[in-house]
């Protein structure tokens, strides 16, 4: 009939293509970029440490003639040291709880999931200890003990960070420089962020490091020495 309008049933149907059909797939999230970012600030401020506890260790040689430069590198250290426990603790979170990103990376072998505790707990003691003896001027039987724990966390946090550094050498040099590379840093944000972290960790040591430097003198005087 003229004029009349299509019923609903008369009404041609349109097949508009579903995103959920089979022929297409639909598109996979955004990668979490988590993972590789705490590995770059990992590596990042693994290297600052090695290059500070190289200079640290040279002043053992002539710990008496360099116990002020020892005190002022030891705590520019103490930041650094702080902010890699932060990125590891943070990388260890993420896994046990669940997080699908950090789950695909996977844990560390098992030798280093062990030898992890140890780096943590002789490197709180050894910088716990030689921040107390700075402080401990008059010799006796506390500045004895300390030095004694001090000399004792060193030995063993020696060999544990020694294995801990030749099993992440390789990693640390190859993550490490992409966040100052032109054509790596944009392939994940936040490069600029993470090498503003590393660098107020090391700008929060200076004072710290002045401050007490000039406690050597009265330190080495407890022991009878002068300090030049």
């Amino acid at each position: 009939m003229a004029g009349r309008e299509p019923t609903t049933r008369e009404m041609p149907r349109l097949h508009l293509p579903s995103p959920y059909s089979s022929g297409r797939p639909l598109p996979e999230p955004p990668a979490d970029k988590g993972p590789e970012k705490n590995s770059r600030l990992t590596a990042m401020t693994a290297i600052v440490l090695l290059v500070l506890l190289a200079v640290e260790g040279v002043t053992v040689l002539r710990i008496t003639q360099l116990l002020n430069v020892h005190i002022l590198v030891g705590m520019l250290l103490v930041p650094p040291v702080l902010l890699k426990m932060g990125s590891t603790f943070y990388r260890f979170a993420r896994y046990y709880l669940g997080s699908p990103a950090y789950r695909r990376r996977g844990p560390p072998p098992p030798l280093l999931r062990l030898l992890g505790p140890v780096v943590v707990v002789t490197t709180v003691a050894l910088f716990a200890s030689g921040i107390a003896l700075v402080f401990a001027t008059r010799a006796g039987a506390l500045r004895s003990d300390l030095l004694l724990l001090h000399k004792g966390s060193f030995v063993v946090w020696f060999g544990a960070m020694t294995l801990h550094v030749l099993a992440h050498i390789l990693e640390t040099a190859k993550l490490a420089p992409l966040d100052w590379y032109e054509r790596t840093r944009s392939d994940v944000s936040g490069a600029r962020l993470r090498q503003w972290a590393v660098a107020f960790s090391l700008a929060a040591g200076v004072p710290l490091g002045l401050l007490l430097m000039g406690r050597a003198g009265p330190w080495l005087a407890g022991f009878g020495y002068v300090h030049r």
